[in-house]
């Protein structure tokens, strides 16, 4: 089966929306095993967006359309793709009664342009919307399948997650497993070029590499009739691909970033960190922060920006910044060592650089950082 995305909204065209849509669809489209070859963005207009609906149609079977069931009258999508169908649209009592009820919680009366909503295509499957009020629809004739979503994205994931997903994969009949393989220290060109006969030779499970910021990872994606027979044909390949890359680029499977494995890592040792932070800003405290469970392996962060807050705070000798500098080995390996002591941490942390966007020294120039682990059996 193959599929197109196409998001309607004239605030999408213009830049107003970031349309986050399209990108969660697809990952769960892919995921499903269903191939999604377009996807494309028209604004809040009939002819425009009949035109795009009977092209999404000449190439694909399914079309997910995101946007357009409000109650206004620029809000089409529901009316234009009744027209592709040649739909006659009726009132459905049942959605007419989830908005008047929403409505009513709120103590607010119903209008004539919300009643607009439950107007639904003839022969449509009805989803029900619990976040909002313009319900969803899917219409199926002639092998060819429209799948209505609401525009905004907290109303338009849980109906897609809960109603649309599970009538995909019904109509996949096969079932999708996916495992990504985190690598760092390796650009996607060089993975690229390490597997490439793998790569090239594999139909089932399939290998696709993504370049990410500062890090790469390769997705395995297998077909089968359960789960369990599609990951053991993608575990074989996790350790040819890590044999032939190395295990020490690889920081996990599934571990969806650099920060998640870190917590994930301290926590399985038992061990806490501090961090102490010059040109990073305090950066590096908040992606361990934001991981769920890092409270149990994080003491302590300080920004410390300036030269004396380093000497007064941190207790880094100022000797050492006198002879080598704020950015220097030496100044680094101090940092960590005195966060450690000071957050009684397992492991501390010293970063110092020259973010820019000038350096006033010819010898360390803008994004030369040094970084310093101290533990009782690593100092730098």
């Amino acid at each position: 089966m193959t599929a197109e995305i196409l998001c309607v909204g004239t605030e999408l065209l213009l830049g107003d929306i970031v349309n986050t849509n399209a990108s969660y669809i697809a990952k769960e489209l892919a995921r499903i095993g269903i191939n999604l070859y377009h996807q494309s963005v028209v604004g809040d207009n009939h002819d425009r967006l009949i035109s795009s609906v009977k092209d999404a149609f000449e190439n694909a079977d399914i079309l997910i359309t995101t946007g357009g069931l409000g109650p206004t009258y620029d809000d089409l999508t529901k009316e234009t793709v009744a027209d592709y169908f040649n739909k006659s649209m009726y009132l459905d009592k049942e959605s007419l009664d989830r908005i008047e009820h929403l409505f009513k919680s709120i103590h607010r009366p119903v209008s004539e342009n919300n009643k607009k909503q439950a107007m639904i295509p003839e022969g449509a499957i009805v989803l029900k919307n619990d976040y909002g009020t313009a319900p969803g629809i899917i219409l199926e004739e002639n092998g060819k399948t429209a799948i209505l979503l609401p525009g905004p994205p907290r109303e338009m994931k849980p109906m897609f997650d809960n109603l649309v997903l599970p009538y995909l994969e019904k109509k996949s009949g096969k079932t999708f497993v996916s495992k990504n393989i985190n690598i760092f220290g390796l650009g996607e060109a060089m993975v690229e070029n390490m597997l490439r006969p793998l790569i090239l030779d594999l139909k089932n499970p399939t290998v696709a590499p993504y370049a990410k910021e500062g890090e790469m990872l390769l997705r395995l994606t297998a077909c089968a009739d359960t789960e369990k027979e599609a990951n053991e044909i993608i575990d074989p390949y996790i350790k040819d691909i890590t044999n032939i890359i190395g295990a020490e680029n690889i920081y996990g499977i599934d571990a969806y970033s650099l920060q998640n494995a870190l917590v994930k890592a301290l926590s399985e040792k038992n061990l806490k960190v501090a961090t102490a932070e010059s040109c990073t800003g305090g950066l590096i405290s908040k992606r361990i922060t934001e991981i769920p469970g890092s409270s149990k392996v994080f003491e302590l962060g300080i920004c410390t920006y300036s030269n004396d807050a380093k000497v007064n705070i941190l207790g880094v000798n100022k000797d050492t910044i006198d002879k080598f500098g704020a950015v220097s080995y030496n100044t680094a390996v101090e940092m960590a060592q005195c966060i450690r002591k000071i957050a009684n941490a397992d492991i501390g942390l010293g970063v110092s650089g020259i973010a820019g966007p000038e350096s006033g020294d010819s010898d360390k120039p803008v994004g030369l950082v040094y970084v310093a682990v101290s533990s009782k059996t690593i100092r730098t």
